[in-house]
């Protein structure tokens, strides 16, 4: 069982991550290429299981978290888009927090299903919890997520190293929606 909603968009189908659904993320994070910009190599089952025990937390907790991706009508799952609650050392604007994050199979970039999944995500977020700061941090180099973000109405406001890997992170915030484009 799980809990949250279950969104549709005209590809997709996200819904909470349930237990079965560790092989998957395992396969999700097993090529390389969909780890490239994540840090420190997490693709293991331990790692996995300890992530999905993460997210059920925040879902309990505080009612978000993250979702499993999957193209609608399809079992496989091919990202893993969310936001959840976190608490991250790079200062007091990133501690104890709503976290966008999202990481698509490599086989899946280039197509939208980030930006049609985490569109949908964030509109159901502001819905449901009312507009308010979300955070999330891009390794320096992914220009993808950079763009990403900046569609998504995030704004980059520092810079943090990750751990004792030496990876830089940018840190962006959201306040509410984009404006939208003029016609």
């Amino acid at each position: 069982m799980s809990e949250g909603p279950i969104l549709r968009t005209e590809r997709l189908e996200l819904r909470p991550n349930v237990a079965s659904d560790l092989d998957g993320l395992v396969r999700l994070l097993r090529d390389e290429e969909t780890r490239r910009f994540l840090g420190p190599s997490h693709n293991g089952a331990p790692d996995q299981f300890a992530g999905l025990m993460r997210n059920a937390g925040s879902w309990r907790l505080y009612g978000y978290g993250g979702f499993a991706v999957r193209k609608a009508d399809e079992d496989e799952l091919i990202a893993s888009c969310g936001v959840f609650h976190s608490w991250r050392a790079f200062g007091e604007r990133m501690q104890d927090v709503p976290e966008a994050g999202w990481i698509v199979r490599h086989d899946h970039t280039g197509q939208g299903i980030a930006r049609e999944a985490m569109e949908a995500i964030l509109g159901w977020f502001d819905e449901a919890h009312g507009i308010r700061r979300i955070a999330c941090m891009i390794e320096k180099g992914n220009v993808p997520s950079e763009r990403l973000a900046a569609r998504l109405g995030f704004a980059a406001y520092g810079e943090a190293e990750a751990d004792d890997d030496g990876v830089l992170l940018t840190l962006y915030e959201r306040h509410g929606p984009p404006a939208p484009k003029p016609a």
